[in-house]
């Protein structure tokens, strides 16, 4: 008797040298089908393999004619658009090295990436965008060239040539196979810088080797195919490409697999773009859960009838599932009915044909997690980090999803835990170091070994459990990573500000713990007449005062939007500080957690 037909998996794939091979072949195979899609004057647009394959080579070619060479950088500035793919694949195709940069950055952020990458040329998607990035290239050191998806007003060039996107290539006609023969790069030669936060304040920027993306990428390929019904996949991208999670998870994983991927409008409009497009696949972060189950409470309740309690009956079922335990008749005939209606109008919601959403780039609440699941809902949670490609582990429907992990790990991925609990991470994943960073390189980078940061265990089934982190970085709900010391030491730069503690990690924004200079509130206090403290509305605007004055050198990720008066200084003697003068993160966290929690209330 025969057996069942094997499934697909990540290993009928070729073992691409590089991403740009990846790519053509990939174009070749596909040819005329749809690949990039984007919405513009009211309706979806289309481009086919083959021509994005075109522009790719025309833009290699274009690159190479103005100056880049092997090994130049070239930063990519801009909001996810298939322009955005073009670029990246096309800067890789010239035998350049791409450093992705994020939309919300200053003139500042956009100075250190430019200086400290070495940038030869930048590409901008608008000229809103370039108001931030060409202050930051006419001060930089190495970049000459703004090449403008749309075009750029300058008042004066200084020594840089500005190009707009069409004309460059239009002007170089696509020749694919001879951009193709000159990729030669190899799965262990750099391709990408991606820059991350580090404990000291300035991102660093970690090297990115074309099998990094490439093993995540068809690890991550695998869990599709081996685990869910093999259909036509697209994917819905709408975090920032710019941001490694969605870079290899929403680009080149939809690459490898021969997936379509269409470009939300914005984050406003996810919710009808979801509905317009229908996706199979979503890579998301925790906040988006958190919201969607708080608007979808709410309407539920607002239904009234039946349906509050019957969410609340498939979440005591779903409980009952992920603990193990059993499922009675009763509870099974209740099942068929909350799936006609309650599942039923939660697949509607996200197009119909959803088969996952796939959380990373921060921790998942389980109850969360449990919530879209008892609504019929795949939500798997990953885990990694910039550093690991970004993908380390995932859960899979076939070995259990268990809210609480992260999963597995991908295949090829070697995963132990250190001696005091430490996560650590081989395999072809791993980065060959930051930028320019030999000392951050060799802390992160032990014995083969990247050390994560993170704390936890590897449980009887291998799913890894994360319980702590060492390194001392905030990440946001979104999965945006914050230093801390960065703006405390802005804070700090404040005449009213005396010390401070950044607060948020987990939450959507940060908060800060402040203690006001007392040289500056005895003369506030003498100017005003009145007496400091957190009770005082009008002392709370001048101490605010000093934070906007800050939050306006800042990008949009770091803004301290509300603060805490702290009771006292922070002191040794207090044990609010290390003998070293360091805030104790922990100890404040304890006696302010409660009053730093309610600013998010």
């Amino acid at each position: 008797m025969s057996g069942p037909l094997p499934r697909p998996g990540a290993s009928d794939l070729p073992r691409w040298p590089n991403l740009v091979e990846m790519f053509f072949d990939q174009a070749a195979r596909f040819g005329d089908a749809p690949l990039l899609f984007h919405k513009a004057d009211g309706r979806w647009h289309s481009r086919s393999w083959r021509e994005t394959a075109g522009a790719v080579a025309s833009l290699a070619a274009a690159l190479r004619e103005i100056g880049v060479a092997p090994g130049d950088r070239v930063a990519i500035v801009s909001e996810n658009r298939p322009e955005w793919a073009i670029a990246d694949l096309g800067v890789m195709a010239a035998g350049a090295v791409s450093v992705p940069t994020y939309t919300t950055n200053t003139v500042r952020d956009h100075l250190h990436i430019l200086e400290n990458s070495g940038a030869r040329a930048a590409i901008v998607s608008t000229a809103k965008l370039a108001l931030a990035l060409v202050p930051a290239v006419l001060q930089s050191s190495h970049c000459r060239d703004v090449i403008g998806m749309e075009p750029i007003r300058t008042g004066q060039s200084d020594g840089i040539v500005f190009h707009h996107w069409d004309t460059l290539i239009a002007a170089h006609p696509a020749d694919v196979d001879a951009v193709r023969r000159a990729a030669t790069a190899r799965r262990e030669d750099l391709c990408c810088i991606i820059y991350t936060s580090g404990t000291g304040g300035a991102p660093r920027g970690v090297r990115f080797h074309h099998g990094m993306i490439l093993h995540g990428a068809q690890g991550a390929r695998a869990i599709v195919v081996e685990d869910f019904p093999i259909t036509p996949d697209r994917f819905l991208s709408f975090l920032p490409l710019s941001h490694s999670y969605e870079h290899s998870a929403g680009l080149y994983l939809p690459l490898a697999h021969g997936a379509q991927i269409w470009f939300a409008e914005s984050v406003d409009k996810l919710a009808a773009n979801i509905e317009e497009t229908s996706p199979t696949i979503m890579v998301v972060v925790p906040r988006l859960f958190e919201v969607l189950r708080q608007r979808m409470i709410r309407a539920i309740e607002k239904k009234g009838g039946i349906a509050p309690r019957l969410l609340a009956a498939a979440e005591r079922i779903e409980k009952r599932r992920a603990e193990g335990r059993r499922i009675g008749v009763a509870d099974r005939a209740l099942g068929l009915v909350i799936d006609r209606t309650l599942r039923k109008t939660a697949r509607a919601r996200f197009g119909g044909h959803l088969k996952a959403f796939v959380s990373g780039g921060a921790p998942l609440n389980p109850d969360v997690g449990r919530f879209f699941a008892a609504l019929g809902l795949t939500l798997l949670q990953g885990y990694g980090q910039t550093e690991s490609g970004p993908i380390m582990s995932c859960n899979r429907p076939r070995a259990r999803i268990k809210m609480h992990s992260v999963g597995p790990p991908l295949r090829d991925t070697q995963v132990r835990i250190a001696e005091d609990g430490e996560i650590l991470c081989r395999g072809e994943l791993v980065m060959h170091g930051y930028w320019n960073n030999p000392a951050d390189t060799a802390l992160a980078l032990q014995d083969g070994w990247l050390h994560t940061g993170d704390v936890g265990h590897i449980d009887e089934d291998g799913h890894i459990v994360i319980t702590d982190r060492k390194k001392d970085i905030i990440v946001l709900d979104n999965g945006d990573n914050i230093a801390p010391q960065r703006v405390q030491g802005m804070l700090t730069l404040q005449p009213e500000i005396l010390q401070a503690m950044i607060y948020g990690d987990r939450r959507p924004y940060l908060v800060a713990l402040v203690v006001p200079d007392p040289e500056w509130v005895a003369v506030w206090e003498k100017r005003t007449g009145q007496t400091a403290g957190p009770g005082e509305p009008g002392f709370q605007r001048a101490v605010m005062a000093a934070v906007d004055r800050m939050n306006r050198e800042l990008s949009t990720i770091e803004k301290v939007r509300r603060v805490v008066l702290a009771d006292g200084p922070f002191t040794v003697e207090n044990e609010q500080m290390t003998p070293s003068l360091k805030i104790r993160r922990h100890v404040l966290g304890a006696v302010y957690g409660a009053r730093l929690d309610a600013l998010y209330g």
